[in-house]
């Protein structure tokens, strides 16, 4: 099993920034790829924001391409997304997922809210 928890939600104003922060721990060794979901509201999809393989390799949403950042510490263990001009549109509920195969991957974190204000 893989535990992750997430950090860094909040409540910022539009054209601001947010930096969320998901460290992985348990078996690790599982995890190959780490990377982030959102749902706006209870009951909505889950909508891929960005992934990151332990390579390097990354995948953005079309919709935060040049705003959001996604990076990996492989030592450490933890994934973090850079949320630059960030828009109400953005506000969600982040939760940050690894795994093996997919995305999504197997296991998930417990969320964090990301509030944007206009």
């Amino acid at each position: 099993q893989v535990q992750l928890v997430e950090s860094g939600g909040g409540l910022v104003q539009a054209g601001g920034s947010l930096r969320l922060s998901c460290t992985a721990s348990g078996s690790i060794f599982s995890i190959n790829a780490m990377g982030w979901y959102r749902q706006e509201a209870p009951g909505k999809q889950r909508e891929l924001v960005a992934v990151i393989t332990s390579g390097g390799s990354t995948n953005y949403a079309d919709s935060v391409k040049g705003r959001f950042t996604i990076s990996r510490d492989n030592a450490k263990n933890t994934v973090a997304l850079q949320m630059n001009s960030l828009k109400p549109e953005d506000t969600a509920v982040y939760y940050c997922n690894a795994g093996d195969s997919g995305p999504p991957f197997d296991y998930w974190g417990q969320g964090t809210q990301v509030t944007v204000s206009s």
